[in-house]
């Protein structure tokens, strides 16, 4: 490590950062993570506290830490939390936290320390890297759609990123905007916690499964599936589909028309049924409408109806909120989304890797350990020549 000039820079401090430089080190690769916050794992310190892995603790494991026994099957919140900082400290990473990064830039060809990546961050810092990780994350910036009338709504109106339980929405009207995990998990938790009437916006059917049938995880079979021909797999989610999930048309949730990989390709990761599928079926979470605007103290929805709900909770996704970051450098599509990710770069961006930018059917801490073994093996290789 005292031989390299300039290390490598990871940027944020999740499980996807903290996987890359764990690697890296392990290739003898200096390595420094800045992270914004104060603290490793700062989004999963913010989730919701119902929420637990929908993946199994034996495959959700990042490189050369296993997630301790004691965890149980499906790691909760709280632990997820405890693992990445003992992640940390086990591999005995170079941490900077408070200090954010603001813009990469590439490194002058004709400077002291030849080609690389200029960062510039928080309080006029300025660092040289070697090659340079993104690992900002999924959820980065919470969205709320400009519905109409949005801004005159006279209920509590805020985004599922700021939901954490049930209690002060008990014995409160509350609508849950949005039916993937996240809405699906907090439209359970608040009919469990108390609230009066708890009702699900939909705009577009999900694909339901069963977390884990007979022993065997959803995930498992996302793995062997990943890699078949996205026709195939749609015939075969419907089929598992039919066979796990009861049809809860009546209820207000069809069934989805178009195919589970189909969706899946397209961004949107099927529900894992912790406790949804009941819920509806008892009356405790009631399907509705879309959400077309807000008028005074009501919703419309777009199927003309008008509710008037006490609350809203926005469990409507996340921007990756990476053009000020790199959005001069041409590496980004024409929805923010980085064009390359794992170990490919950019051909004109040479050593600028981003990792967990993806919503895998295989699941996102599996792959982000898997990213993290390429990235590092393609950094050292790159050092070294």
């Amino acid at each position: 490590m005292s031989t390299q000039p300039r290390p490598v820079y990871v940027i944020g401090a999740g499980p996807g950062g903290l996987a890359v430089a764990a690697a890296l080190r392990a290739r003898g690769v200096r390595v420094v993570i800045v992270e914004k916050s104060e603290s490793v794992g700062a989004s999963w310190r913010r989730h919701y506290d119902r929420l637990h892995l929908h993946t199994t603790r034996r495959l959700s494991a990042l490189p050369g830490l296993a997630m301790p026994r004691r965890f149980g099957r499906w790691v909760a919140r709280e632990n997820v939390v405890r693992y990445l900082e003992k992640y940390a400290e086990f591999h005995d990473l170079e941490l900077v936290t408070g200090v954010e990064v603001t813009r990469i830039e590439p490194a002058a060809a004709d400077g002291p320390e030849g080609t690389g990546w200029t960062l510039h961050a928080s309080g006029g810092r300025v660092m040289t890297a070697g090659a340079v990780v993104v690992a900002t994350g999924f959820n980065h910036t919470p969205v709320i759609p400009d519905w109409p009338g949005r801004e005159a709504y006279g209920g509590a109106l805020a985004h599922a990123a700021d939901y954490r339980n049930p209690a002060p929405y008990a014995g409160r009207d509350v609508l849950v905007v949005g039916v993937g995990n996240t809405g699906a998990e907090i439209a359970v938790d608040l009919a469990d916690g108390g609230a009066a009437r708890v009702r699900l916006a939909v705009r577009t059917a999900p694909h339901i499964l069963r977390r884990s049938t007979a022993g065997w995880p959803a995930q498992r079979t996302g793995i062997l599936v990943r890699r078949l021909p996205v026709g195939l797999v749609d015939r075969l989610g419907a089929i598992v589909g039919k066979a796990s999930v009861p049809d809860l048309s009546a209820y207000g949730l069809p069934r989805p028309t178009t195919g589970l990989y189909s969706r899946v390709k397209q961004g949107s990761i099927p529900v894992q049924d912790v406790g949804l599928v009941d819920a509806v079926r008892a009356g405790r979470v009631e399907p509705v409408a879309a959400v077309e605007s807000f008028d005074g103290d009501g919703v419309v929805l777009a199927d003309g109806s008008r509710i008037t709900p006490d609350a809203v909770i926005a469990a409507t996704g996340y921007r990756r909120a990476l053009e000020g970051l790199v959005g001069g450098l041409d590496v980004l599509d024409d929805r923010g989304r980085p064009r390359t990710h794992g170990s490919r770069t950019a051909p004109h961006a040479p050593g600028l890797y981003f990792t967990g930018f993806t919503n895998p059917i295989s699941g996102m801490f599996r792959e982000l350990a898997l990213d993290a073994e390429k990235i590092a093996k393609a950094v050292a290789r790159d050092l070294r020549a």
